[in-house]
């Protein structure tokens, strides 16, 4: 008898779809017969993790087992008042035909989709696809093909939608998704060369132009803000950048140059997580060419000659 699903992929029966579909990948991975040559335990765990899949991987089928209405197997279970109904041929399974195995040994319900990451690892290029016979060479996939494009630091960080053109003449319209990472490589499934076992796929790694003013660490902005004299020494309110746009920022009295002002919140925002800060660093900026009601006030200042460099005493 098949064992909750929950249980085959360690996990709690409140786990999150994309949790499930996390689980399932990696234990397809692990047990996948085409890494554990000639191991029947591994086979036998990999049928079990795909026949698990099958049941709580579809958001459908899982609220239905949830609610008892199918067994671990997929299978509906009889109802207290009368047989649910069979088709001619389908024998004791009647109309259900998810949950179980073809002689192959590849999972009946898990889509390829689903799959496809854990072929893709598998068998890179060669294009492995489920349910293929051991031994069997599988038929050739396409070529993938890399492409390098420039973005936006902005685009980068908001997220946008570009269009970009494919060596062979092809336009296709790419996602920037909101905080990408100079460096990071998209994937664009099946947009490959094409071949006997279906269509390679397109890698778009990214290069993220500097910005003049923000500078990304993590998921932090930093920028540099000039402020003038009077701002540093009696406060007040600013107007300050930030990748969505300007905001109005307290200079607090008798701010020093090199003093740091957090903005939480306004830094770069991943998927549904939390965003980082924005990190402003001031920068008292003195008159272009001097000032010279500056200078001789300086001059009679009775507090000018205070040390400003007592913390580098002794150095």
């Amino acid at each position: 008898m098949a064992r909750n699903p929950y249980v085959v992929l360690g996990l709690a029966p409140t786990a999150s779809d994309s949790e499930i579909r996390a689980a399932f990948r990696k234990l397809a991975k692990q047990y996948h017969p085409d890494r554990n040559p000639d191991d029947k335990k591994a086979e036998e765990k990999f049928k079990e993790v795909s026949a698990a899949f099958d049941v709580i991987g579809d958001a459908d089928r899982r609220k239905k087992f949830d609610r008892g209405e199918i067994d671990e197997e997929g299978r509906e279970k009889a109802h207290p008042f009368g047989q649910w109904s069979t088709r001619p041929g389908a024998g004791a399974r009647g109309s259900y035909s998810g949950g179980g195995f073809d002689t192959s040994g590849a999972a009946s319900g898990a889509s390829f989709e689903d799959l496809s990451d854990i072929f893709s690892d598998l068998f890179g290029a060669r294009g492995g696809r489920p349910g293929r016979k051991p031994g069997a060479r599988p038929a050739a996939r396409g070529r993938d093909v890399r492409y390098r494009l420039e973005v936006d630091f902005l685009d980068a960080a908001l997220g946008a939608k570009k269009r970009v053109t494919m060596p062979d003449g092809r336009s296709l319209d790419l996602a920037i998704p909101a905080g990408l990472d100079d460096g990071q490589s998209l994937r664009l499934k099946g947009q490959g060369e094409k071949g006997p076992g279906g269509a390679g796929d397109v890698y778009v790694d990214v290069t993220v132009r500097p910005h003049k003013l923000f500078e990304r660490r993590g998921d932090d902005i930093h920028v540099e803000l000039p402020i003038s004299l009077k701002e540093a020494v009696l406060g007040g309110k600013v107007t300050a950048p930030t990748i969505a746009g300007e905001v109005t920022l307290t200079v607090p009295k008798n701010s020093s140059s090199g003093a740091v002002l957090r903005l939480r919140g306004r830094g770069v925002a991943k998927g549904s997580g939390p965003a980082g800060d924005q990190y402003v660093r001031l920068k008292i900026v003195l008159p272009e060419g001097g000032d010279k009601e500056l200078e001789a006030f300086v001059k009679s200042w009775k507090g000018a000659d205070a040390p400003a460099r007592k913390d580098f005493a002794g150095v």
